[in-house]
């Protein structure tokens, strides 16, 4: 008896299992890309670049994926509130789970569409995407971010703005930060 409780409780571990990874790669192909982390210097580096500009506090990571800036950005930084969109059920639920663990009540992830979230009433936007992305949102970031408000872009730029600062970290692919005003 206890060997075919075993096996059923294995089973059923497979298969969540299974359909968390089968989730994860639908949402990767429909998105063109996979939720990836950034790395430690990279984050440090954002949230640094975060510290020196101005804002009202309130800052969307657009693609949060695992959330792991989000996250770093919402230990150091207080005063700010911290929004993570990403539209990967799985990443978005571990991001949801380690805010609430590590008691981070200014840090919340929603399962959204970057591309139709109103950027309206956002101070700062952080992404860490791809090129076809990039070019989508310029336009969208354009009309729709008030004056004042930044945009932290981790490795690609954004065609047709000029940076005001971009930061190379120290990692081992030598990754661009780049920061925008609108």
């Amino acid at each position: 008896m206890e060997s075919l409780i075993y096996q059923v409780v294995l089973m059923a571990v497979a298969a969540f299992v299974l359909v968390a990874v089968l989730l994860i790669v639908y949402a990767s192909w429909r998105n063109g890309i996979s939720p990836m982390p950034s790395s430690a210097p990279v984050r440090r580096a954002v949230v640094s670049a975060m510290r020196q500009l101005p804002s009202r506090g309130v800052m969307v990571e657009a693609g949060s994926g695992w959330g792991t800036l989000a996250l770093q950005a919402g230990r150091v930084l207080k005063g700010w509130r911290m929004i993570g969109i990403e539209n990967s059920v799985i990443p978005m639920w571990i991001s949801s789970l380690a805010a609430k663990l590590n008691n981070q009540a200014n840090v919340s992830f929603i399962r959204g569409d970057l591309y139709t979230y109103c950027y309206r009433d956002v101070d700062m936007v952080v992404c860490y995407l791809y090129p076809g992305a990039m070019r989508r949102l310029s336009v969208i970031w354009r009309s729709q971010l008030t004056r004042g408000s930044h945009v932290i872009s981790v490795c690609f730029a954004l065609p047709d703005w000029e940076p005001q600062q971009v930061i190379t970290c120290r990692d081992f692919y030598r990754t661009k930060v780049y920061i925008y005003a609108a």
